[in-house]
């Protein structure tokens, strides 16, 4: 008796044939709810049961005791998500089996409605919903508490612009556009990657003071500061990139100036404010967290450097040391990117050229990859990756210190 929601069997009625204690099965009905499957039997009398359910294949065995022996027999295939097919059969002379063949493990519930003003039958229901093991409930509920994962936010400030045109070209190249080419492809390329959102100092050809690209980057709160220049010299054949970062002579002198107006520094550095602290404290905290960005700095100036050693010569070997004023954030890792000599002509060339800007953007985006992976911040994406790496190398030593008697898995669930 096929059907396609649900189906509909009333067993026939013989008084005559039906001892006075057994119970008549007069309605069978199965409804899918979307999200589980609901089956309704209708009875003449209160009937006791039993349900359980096997494996190998997945079926739900439904036992009615003392039912009509002459009840028809359920055998159909059925349109459900969770039922394949229902079959039954009298067991005992006097109890009726149902069975259900499933698609795949179900979670059953059951329960008995007496008689009511609006229907004189007895009901048994039965509900089916998905069946989820401990350990899936257990990684549901560690997903659902999981902290949302902070942004890292790389502060790309394309040097000069607007009445500053900067270094020239023999050609006319001038620094101010060819470097905002290059930003804004490294913007590009950190959009695209996970865990990150970029800032450009500078979105235009407008002019801006040093000391407002610091302020703008502390601003949006970056994590990392990447000034992008192009050098120029006197003699045409100077050739090559360079990084820089912050001298700590020139670190001495910028914490000077800060401790001096740390009344109007509010959040200074990493949302310490320095107001309410005494000389002493104020230079200690500061000194602190100035010598943490310079080495956090020096880090991620060799993994830039060490990138666009791939792909173009390096006129400084090594991560130099100078007083920029844009590397001057106390608590805010800062680089300076020198990409090429602007007064070379063969540099200008490959200044103005698309590809060359897309590999010396992809340089620097590696090297800031590599950084954070190196040095992860936490509760960033890169934290959480490498918290994954750590555990996944620990396990097959973990699980070699298991006793011979007991399997991973269940160390895993005992814990």
């Amino acid at each position: 008796m096929p059907f396609s929601r649900y189906f509909i069997f009333i067993c026939c009625f013989i008084p005559s044939l039906v001892q006075a204690a057994s119970v008549d099965l007069n309605q069978f009905k199965v409804s899918d709810n979307g999200d589980s499957t609901r089956v309704v039997m209708k009875l003449s009398g209160a009937v006791k049961y039993s349900i359980f359910t096997l494996k190998k294949p997945d079926r739900l065995v439904v036992d009615l005791k003392n039912i009509n022996k002459k009840t028809h027999k359920i055998t159909s295939s059925v349109k459900n998500p969770f039922i394949k097919f229902v079959r039954s059969g009298v067991r005992n002379h006097h109890d009726f089996r149902i069975v259900f063949d499933l698609k795949s493990k179900v979670k059953p519930k059951s329960f008995v409605l007496k008689p009511s003003k609006k229907n004189n039958m007895h009901r048994l229901v039965i509900d089916l919903s998905s069946y989820k093991s401990k350990r899936e409930i257990i990684a549901k509920k560690k997903i659902k508490k999981q902290p949302k994962l902070k942004s890292l936010v790389i502060a790309i400030d394309a040097g000069h612009g607007g009445k500053d045109i900067g270094a020239q070209g023999y050609k006319g190249t001038l620094e101010k556009k060819v470097v905002f080419k290059i930003a804004k492809k490294l913007e590009a390329l950190i959009k695209k990657q996970r865990g990150m959102k970029a800032v450009m100092i500078r979105n235009g050809d407008y002019f801006l003071k040093l000391k407002q690209r610091i302020a703008k980057a502390r601003k949006y709160k970056a994590d990392l500061f990447i000034s992008i220049h192009a050098d120029a010299f006197r003699n045409p054949q100077a050739k090559g990139a360079s990084v820089y970062v912050l001298s700590r002579n020139s670190a001495s002198s910028v914490a000077a100036r800060w401790l001096a107006d740390r009344e109007n520094a509010s959040d200074l550095i990493g949302g310490v404010s320095l107001g309410d602290k005494d000389n002493v404290l104020a230079s200690v905290l500061m000194d602190m967290s100035q010598t943490a960005t310079i080495e956090a700095s020096l880090k991620l100036g060799n993994e830039v450097l060490s990138g666009l050693k791939n792909i173009s010569r390096i006129h400084k070997r090594q991560v130099q040391k100078a007083g920029f004023v844009v590397l001057k954030s106390p608590d805010i890792p800062s680089i300076l990117v020198e990409t090429a000599f602007i007064s070379n002509p063969g540099e200008e060339r490959n200044l103005n050229n698309g590809t060359h800007q897309w590999r010396l953007a992809q340089a620097m985006m590696k090297g800031i990859a590599r950084y954070f992976n190196e040095n992860p911040i936490p509760g960033t994406y890169y934290a959480a990756k490498q918290l994954e790496i750590v555990v996944s190398d620990k396990l097959p030593t973990i699980a070699r210190s298991l006793p011979k008697n007991m399997s991973f898995n269940e160390e895993l669930v005992g814990n």
